[in-house]
């Protein structure tokens, strides 16, 4: 039976990806490589998230991104202004639904993710 692994995004810049998810997930880097990295979760547990180097453009509405997830909505709008602190910046999405229960932002990159209210009825 398979299960993810590892979700890979492609970066430019390297450093600046591994420090910003680094420091958005908690998560360690496992070793020194510099064209691919990986970095995994607090224990282990989970997939890792893991960065190559690609000069593609960035996609303005991806077909693969990353949800996180929130425990509530106090929680989302905590997560979404630390995120923005740490590097992240809001994207002005067209396609929010009329009650969304997700935030659209880009890493420093550019690559989109979601931050999820899971409280969200």
């Amino acid at each position: 039976m398979l299960k993810v692994g590892t979700v890979v995004l492609g970066v430019e810049d390297m450093e600046r990806a591994v420090a910003f998810w680094s420091d958005a997930l908690g998560y360690a880097r496992r070793d020194d490589a510099k064209d691919f990295v990986v970095l995994l979760p607090p224990g282990g547990a989970g997939p890792g998230v893991a960065f190559q180097r690609s000069s593609a453009p960035v996609q303005e509405v991806p077909r693969v991104h990353l949800d996180l997830y929130a425990g509530d909505a106090a929680d989302q709008a905590a997560e979404v202004e630390r995120l923005v602190g740490l590097g992240a910046r809001r994207v002005d999405w067209p396609h929010y639904p009329a009650d969304p229960d997700f935030v659209v932002l880009a890493d420093p990159e550019g690559n989109r993710f979601c931050v999820i209210d899971t409280a969200h009825g």
